[in-house]
């Protein structure tokens, strides 16, 4: 599409009309594949999975919270609970991960990993969108729009400029791809403009592609039921999506990945309790530290009453009591 554009209509717009429209068409096109590149090749917030000892450990915490053995038996899913804003989050523990995931992550079925403030899994990017490459791939969709836009601007401009010299359909004879890169482009723009627009959406109210569907935060979940993340400000809410700071990688990409074994049996003599594991603590309170919305001081409180159900508590978030 893009070299019909430049092979075609440039060269004529160029005379006719300015010879910026070449340059402006090739900072479009360059800008797009820099941002999809970007998104394709970053890290979209990995977390890295427990190690062979850490995940024993937490399966042999689970068990004896649940009271059963070690011995073949999967426990159900567990949760912790964490208060932000006010709000109660649930952390889901990832039995492929073995961790709790911190707030808003999610595992990824097709790459199968768990990533911060998961978004979605982008199949034309071929990577998954979360905390670390969201803004280049809004950025992508958003110059994309205008590329097409501007493409399809270009295309109606030739026809209609041959079509004042000799007619509709001399024009079309002159330049028979024309058709074809409108038709093309008129469906492409409500789709492009409509998933920017989607996504604009989301990041003035400071939310995910994931919480969205799930309605997550959605009203019809009780007048009580509202988003801890956000700012309370669209302008605030962009600027942290957009020009805020991008958190460091937890993964180590020149690391040697050891392949799956099963894993050790649990010791019979453990904690009376549950919970994360110290280095899993720590990747919480790491991936809480460079989130959207500060976390601040990240901590797991036990209740020796009732350990299935322990609290941990935000500390540090805007409006948080």
């Amino acid at each position: 599409m893009v070299t019909l554009v430049n092979e075609i209509h440039c060269p004529y717009l160029a005379v006719k009309i300015t010879p910026a429209i070449p340059v402006v068409g090739g900072i479009l096109f360059f800008f797009v594949m820099g941002t999809l590149l970007r998104t394709s090749f970053s890290d979209p917030g990995v977390l890295p999975r427990a190690t062979p000892d850490e995940a024993a450990d937490l399966e042999r915490q689970i068990d004896i919270a649940n009271g059963t053995s070690s011995g073949g038996y999967r426990p159900p899913p567990r949760t912790k609970e964490v208060i932000i804003n006010g709000q109660t989050v649930k952390l889901k523990y990832c039995f492929t991960c073995k961790i709790f995931r911190p707030p808003r992550a999610s595992h990824c079925s097709l790459c199968d990993n768990c990533v911060e403030r998961f978004d979605h899994h982008c199949p034309w990017v071929g990577n998954c969108v979360g905390k670390r490459n969201y803004r280049f791939f809004y950025m992508f969709i958003l110059s994309l729009s205008f590329l097409t836009v501007f493409i399809f601007a270009l295309v109606i401009t030739h026809v209609v400029l041959r079509s004042q010299q000799s007619g509709f359909l001399n024009a079309l004879k002159d330049t028979p791809a024309s058709v074809l890169e409108a038709v093309v482009c008129f469906f492409s723009v409500w789709s492009i403009v409509g998933l920017s627009g989607f996504h604009t959406y989301l990041i003035s109210s400071n939310q995910t592609t994931n919480e969205d569907i799930k309605g997550s935060w959605s009203n019809k979940r009780g007048k009580e039921n509202y988003n801890p993340y956000s700012y309370g400000n669209i302008f605030t809410n962009c600027c942290v999506a957009l020009c805020g700071p991008i958190s460091p990688s937890l993964i180590d990409r020149r690391g040697y990945v050891q392949p799956d074994t099963p894993q050790p049996a649990a010791p019979p003599n453990g904690m009376a309790a549950y919970g994360a594991t110290q280095s899993q603590s720590d990747m919480v309170g790491a991936a809480c530290s460079g989130a959207a919305t500060p976390c601040g001081d990240f901590s797991f409180a036990c209740t020796p009453t009732n350990p299935v159900t322990n609290q941990a508590h935000l500390e540090g978030f805007p409006g948080h009591h």
